[in-house]
């Protein structure tokens, strides 16, 4: 090998060593920046879950004064919702089997309080109560929240799925512990409209 052809081989090894730090500095940041977008959009599923939360015992409160006689929808009420406290996910470590968990939890806390708003409709004199009329609102606002934080998150976590499912980035993804993230599935039965008799 000739003098000259030694320092273009360098130069060489030099640019495919900075290329390949590159990519590799590019396709690692880029997973974390999606994944950390995973985490702040699961975040806010769990923000607008706890803020369900936090309306349900003034809810309780308010037609436990004027349905002391319902017992079982509001117990039903309370029971969903100690379980859906008690159910928490770290959503960096997240499984499908903890999602499903948490959201078969949060279900639960949904039927039961559809079915105390069933209750509901045979007290007309609850219904025009004020504090029961802001409750209900502010429960169906944050219902809505939460239907748009599930699909922010689902959002995020199909882009950051795609990023490290991808080749050449699922090397990359295996070598530094980046994996797939669950998403929410729709309800069993949402599939099928309900049915209406009249």
């Amino acid at each position: 090998m000739t003098k000259n052809k030694k320092p273009l081989i360098l130069i060489g090894i030099v640019a495919l060593i900075i290329l390949i730090g590159g990519w590799l500095m590019k396709g690692y940041n880029g997973m974390v920046n999606e994944d950390e977008n995973v985490n702040l959009q699961w975040g806010e599923v769990e923000n607008q879950y706890q803020r369900r939360l936090d309306l349900i015992p003034n809810l309780v409160n308010v037609v436990k004064g004027y349905a002391s006689h319902e017992k079982e929808a509001l117990e039903g009420v309370i029971e969903a919702r100690a379980k859906a406290t008690q159910t928490t996910i770290d959503p960096s470590n997240m499984t499908e089997e903890q999602l499903a968990n948490f959201q078969k939890a949060q279900d639960g806390l949904s039927g039961a309080l559809n079915r105390l708003m069933v209750v509901v409709e045979k007290y007309p004199e609850l219904k025009a109560n004020e504090n029961f009329l802001q409750l209900q609102a502010q429960l169906e606002g944050t219902e809505n929240r939460i239907t748009v934080a599930r699909k922010s998150y689902n959002d995020a976590a199909t882009i950051y799925n795609k990023l490290v499912r991808r080749f050449p980035n699922n090397m990359l993804a295996g070598i530094f512990g980046f994996s797939v993230r669950p998403q929410f599935k729709a309800q069993e039965g949402a599939e099928s409209a309900p049915a209406v008799q009249f």
